[in-house]
C-alpha cells in the first residue's frame, strides 16, 4: 500500500456557506497501480487530488475528519508512513514534486508566462536535487521534452509557454511532473488537451515509466476510453462521495449504480446509435456561409542580434474550404497542425498572410477593425482554455451582459440580466451563478460559461475550439445535444475543432483532417471515419481510445 485515504472530508468555506466538496471517501492505491477517479464536473475529483498533495489554501479549506496515509521514501531508500493531513509544511515540501507529483488540468494557468519552459523544468529538477549542475539539469529537461514528443526539443526548450499550442503546453506539464520520477503521480485530466495520437503515446509513456519505476498513478479523467486502456481499479464520484468502486473491467461491463450507468450511456459511442434514428437532423443548405480561398497564416522565425526573419512557420498553408449555411464541419488533426490558428484567422483574431475569407458573400479579409465590428455579433468563438479566456475580475453577470450592451441587445440592464440567466440555465447551470467569479467554478463549469457567452449575441457562425475537452461525458452529451438543437432552431453554422473522434462522429456532417497546415482529407463524416483514404487519417483513427464493452471480467 502506497497511499490510503481514510474517511476524508474536505470542506470549503465561501463566505458564510460551507461546501462539502469531499464528504467521507476512502480508497487505497498500491505501488505500481493505476487508480482512476471518474465523475461529473464539480463532483470532487480535483479537490480529492489537491487534498492528497495538500495544495488547498488553508484559509478556505478544512478537513473535519479523515487521514491521508502515504508511504514516504527517504533518500536512503528507507520508508516511513506519514499522514499528509497532520504533517508539517516543511516536510510536505520535501514530498511534493519529488515523491508525489501532479499534472494540472489547465497548463496555461500552471506554467509561468515570464519563464521559458526549460527554466521551469530545470528549476523543478534542481529544487529536488540541489547537487545537480545546470548543464546536467538542462540535458535532463531536453530528454523529458523528447519523451513527451515535443518536436525539436533542444530548440523548443527556450520557448515561452504562449508560443506553444494547448496540447504542447500540456506535454510540458507532463514532462515537468515526470522529470523527478515520483512514487505517486496525480494526473488531473492530463490528456484532455492532447490529440488522440499524442494521447496514445503519452499513455504508453506513463505506463512504461510506471513499469520501470513502480510508480503509482491517481488518474482523474472523464474519458472512459482512457479508463479502459489505463485503469486497474476505478471509483465513480458524485457530489463529494464515491458511489461505486471496483476493477475497471467490472465497472465498465457490469455497473451496479444508476449514476455509473448514466455516465456510460452518455458516451459518444452510445449517442451515435441515437443519431441514426433522428430524422430531423439538419444537414445544411447549398448556400455557403463561409468560404476560404488559398488562406495562409505564416509566422516569422527571427534570429540573430538584429532579429532578422530567416524562415516562416507555415501554420496555415493554402486552405480552400466551404461551409454551407446550417452545417457542422469538424476539423481534426494533431496538436500544432494549425486547427486553432485557422479558426482564429477566420474570425480575424489572427491576421491572414494571404488568401481570401468570404462570410455570407462578403469578403472580410481586408476589412478594418471598425468595419469588422458589426460582424463580431454574427461570428463568435468558444475558446479551448476557459480559465484564460474569462476575465477573472468580472462576475459571470458582467461577462455575459457586457457583449449584449456593446451590440445593443436588451433595452435595460435588467432585461440583459434576465437573458444572461436564461443562457446559464440553457447550459445546465443555475441563475444564481451570475454573481460568482470564474475561479469559483470547476473547469467544466467554466467551459459552459464560455459557451453561454458565445451564444449571448445570437450569432450565425461559431468556431468551437475543443469546447467539450474539459467536460465530463454526461455534460458533454448535453452540450452536444444542445448545440444540435440550436443548429436546428437558429440555422446555426459551426466549425467544430476537436481531437475527440467519438464527438466528431456524433455531431458533424462533414469532416476535414488537417496535417502540417494543410487539409489532407475531407468528406462526409460517415465516409471519412469508416473508410479513410489518407494514411495520416488512418493513423489518427487507429489511435482513438475506445471502450470495449463485453470484455471478460
Amino acid at each position: 500500500m502506497l497511499l490510503r485515504v481514510d474517511n476524508l472530508k474536505t470542506y470549503l468555506r465561501a463566505g458564510d456557506d460551507v461546501v462539502k466538496a469531499v464528504d467521507g471517501i476512502s480508497f487505497e492505491i498500491d505501488r505500481g497501480e493505476t487508480f482512476c477517479l471518474v465523475g461529473e464536473s464539480g463532483s470532487g475529483k480535483s479537490i480529492t487530488a489537491l487534498s492528497v498533495i495538500q495544495l488547498l489554501p488553508k484559509d478556505v479549506c478544512e478537513h473535519p475528519s479523515g487521514n491521508i496515509f502515504f508511504k514516504y521514501r527517504h533518500d536512503d531508500e528507507t520508508h516511513e508512513q506519514v499522514d499528509m493531513v497532520t504533517l508539517d509544511e516543511e516536510r510536505r515540501r520535501h514530498i511534493r514534486g519529488a515523491r508525489i507529483a501532479m499534472i494540472f488540468q489547465e497548463p496555461m494557468t500552471s506554467l509561468n508566462p515570464v519563464f521559458t519552459i526549460g527554466d521551469q523544468i530545470i528549476e523543478a529538477l534542481q529544487m529536488h536535487a540541489p547537487t545537480m549542475g545546470h548543464d546536467e539539469a538542462r540535458q535532463r529537461a531536453i530528454e523529458a521534452l523528447q519523451q513527451v514528443q515535443i518536436p525539436n526539443a533542444a530548440e523548443r526548450i527556450d520557448e515561452y509557454p504562449h508560443r506553444l499550442s494547448g496540447g504542447q503546453r500540456q506535454r510540458v506539464m507532463i514532462a515537468m511532473a515526470m522529470a523527478c520520477e515520483p512514487d505517486l503521480l496525480i494526473a488531473d485530466e492530463p490528456t484532455t488537451a492532447l490529440d488522440v495520437t499524442v494521447q496514445a503515446e503519452i499513455l504508453r509513456l506513463m505506463k512504461a515509466l510506471q513499469q520501470r519505476t513502480g510508480m503509482a498513478m491517481l488518474f482523474i479523467t472523464h474519458d472512459f476510453g482512457v479508463v479502459a486502456q489505463i485503469a486497474d481499479r476505478l471509483a465513480v464520484m458524485k457530489q463529494g462521495v464515491i458511489v461505486e468502486s471496483g476493477t475497471a473491467r467490472r465497472l465498465i461491463n457490469a455497473p451496479t449504480h444508476e449514476y455509473t450507468r448514466k455516465l456510460l450511456a452518455s458516451l459518444p459511442e452510445n449517442l451515435q446509435r441515437q443519431k441514426s434514428v433522428n430524422d430531423s437532423l439538419h444537414r445544411g443548405s447549398d448556400t455557403a456561409l463561409l468560404e476560404l480561398k488559398g488562406l495562409q497564416v505564416y509566422f516569422p522565425i527571427k534570429k540573430g542580434v538584429m532579429q532578422r526573419t530567416v524562415d516562416h512557420v507555415k501554420a496555415v498553408d493554402g486552405i480552400d474550404l466551404t461551409i454551407p449555411q446550417g452545417q457542422i464541419l469538424a476539423l481534426v488533426g494533431e496538436s500544432g497542425c494549425g486547427k486553432s490558428t485557422l479558426g482564429r484567422a477566420i474570425l480575424r483574431l489572427t491576421e491572414p498572410t494571404a488568401g481570401q475569407i468570404y462570410f455570407n458573400g462578403q469578403e472580410i479579409t481586408t476589412l478594418q477593425r471598425r468595419e469588422m465590428q458589426p460582424l463580431r455579433r454574427e461570428m463568435q468563438i468558444i475558446f479551448q482554455d476557459p480559465m484564460s479566456s474569462l476575465n477573472p475580475r468580472l462576475s459571470i453577470a458582467a461577462t455575459l451582459t457586457e457583449p449584449m450592451k456593446v451590440h445593443g441587445i436588451g433595452e435595460s440592464n435588467e432585461e440583459r440580466l434576465a437573458l444572461a440567466q436564461a443562457l446559464l440555465e440553457r447550459v445546465q447551470m443555475k441563475g444564481e451563478h451570475l454573481w460568482r467569479y470564474p475561479h469559483e467554478f470547476s473547469g467544466g463549469q467554466r467551459q459552459r460559461i464560455g459557451i453561454a457567452r458565445a451564444l449571448a449575441l445570437n450569432p450565425k457562425f461559431i468556431v468551437c475550439d475543443e469546447v467539450t475537452s474539459a467536460l465530463d461525458v454526461s455534460v458533454q452529451a448535453e452540450i452536444l445535444q444542445m448545440l444540435l438543437e440550436l443548429r436546428r432552431e437558429r440555422d446555426l453554422t459551426l466549425l467544430f475543432i476537436t481531437h475527440n473522434i467519438g464527438v466528431v462522429e456524433y455531431v458533424s456532417d462533414e469532416m476535414a483532417v488537417m496535417h502540417n497546415g494543410r487539409i489532407v482529407e475531407q468528406g462526409p463524416t460517415d465516409r471519412v471515419s469508416r473508410a479513410p483514404q489518407h494514411s495520416y487519417t488512418q493513423k489518427l483513427l487507429a489511435a482513438v481510445p475506445r471502450v470495449e464493452f463485453g470484455l471478460q471480467q
